[in-house]
């Protein structure tokens, strides 16, 4: 199927009604891209057409520029991956300068994740890309480590997740996304405090802490020692928190984690995922996202479904 075929006419007959719609973001369709993997969209264009996408989500921005963490920086591990990139990134004034322009070319929606070592990080990203149309919404990346309290991540104290979320509510009127992390103990205290604290959307999860070990070496494979797990090798666990969350709050959810195919999507959609986020995926195969959406169109002819929400949260038992 080509990039052609996947523009959906929601008024042909027999054809799925593939929208979605996430609190105040309405969505072509429930397949979106995850941050860092994909880029700003246009680094893929020769590959796939981004905006057959229901969204794109670009790499994580901070405040100043950002070059990362010291190399090896990537490491393969059985089934996933170890990433320690250190969200190196040109900072907000250059985004803005550079980038913004190229996001508004995009006719789909385009999602910008925010990131930050203190509060007062969050509170200049989002009154700063408060103005520009060409964001969809932002996601919040609450698993950065925050300088003010010796390096604690954001994401691991709902306090903090309630205050960060309230005031970037207070001063972004768009969609306000929160990307949570799994290294907690109960994943639904920190999206109980994502609510509380105003959030439009949750998305989960975020990468597992972990790392590798070159045995001969005697040394870590990473650089920076630690790194983020991805891959198929974190979907159970993925899947288990976005069930869970999905059960106990009422806010649309954007699952990710191990996202490999349209089975592994249509998994997380049943778990209770208004929408699934494509990472790793994307960097064995730049165009896996659209073949991830192609085989969630096939699943709705073979099972003869109408519209897709109609299996959001559909897991019988």
């Amino acid at each position: 199927m080509s990039n052609d075929e996947l523009s959906i006419d929601h008024t042909a007959k027999n054809e799925p009604d593939l929208r979605v719609r996430l609190g105040p973001l309405q969505l072509k369709n429930p397949v979106l891209t995850a941050s860092g993997t994909f880029g700003y969209g246009d680094e893929v264009r020769d590959f796939m057409d981004p905006n057959v996408l229901g969204a794109i989500t670009v790499k994580g921005l901070t405040v100043e520029p950002t070059s990362g963490n010291k190399t090896p920086r990537i490491a393969e591990t059985p089934a996933g991956m170890l990433n320690s990139i250190g969200l190196e990134n040109p900072g907000l004034e250059k985004f803005i300068e550079e980038k913004i322009e190229l996001l508004g070319e995009f006719s789909t929606e385009v999602l910008v994740n925010i990131s930050g070592h203190s509060v007062e990080d969050f509170i200049i990203l989002s009154e700063r890309l408060a103005p520009f149309e060409e964001i969809a919404g932002l996601e919040v990346n609450v698993s950065c480590p925050n300088i003010d309290k010796g390096g604690m991540a954001f994401g691991t104290d709902p306090d903090l997740v309630y205050e960060i979320t309230r005031k970037v509510k207070a001063r972004y009127d768009g969609p306000v996304i929160v990307k949570l992390s799994p290294n907690v103990t109960d994943i639904v205290e920190m999206a109980q405090a994502a609510d509380e604290g105003g959030a439009d959307i949750l998305s989960l999860i975020n990468t597992l802490l972990g790392m590798a070990i070159n045995v001969q070496k005697r040394e870590t494979v990473l650089g920076n020692t630690m790194g983020g797990l991805s891959g198929p090798a974190v979907k159970p666990v993925a899947l288990r928190m976005v069930y869970e969350v999905a059960e106990a709050i009422d806010l649309p959810l954007i699952g990710m984690g191990g996202i490999m195919n349209s089975e592994d999507a249509l998994e997380f959609l049943l778990a209770g995922a208004s929408a699934v986020s494509v990472g790793t995926a994307n960097l064995i195969d730049p165009a896996a996202s659209v073949n991830i959406l192609e085989g969630i169109i096939n699943y709705c002819y073979e099972q003869e479904i109408d519209d897709i929400n109609s299996i959001i949260g559909a897991l019988k038992g």
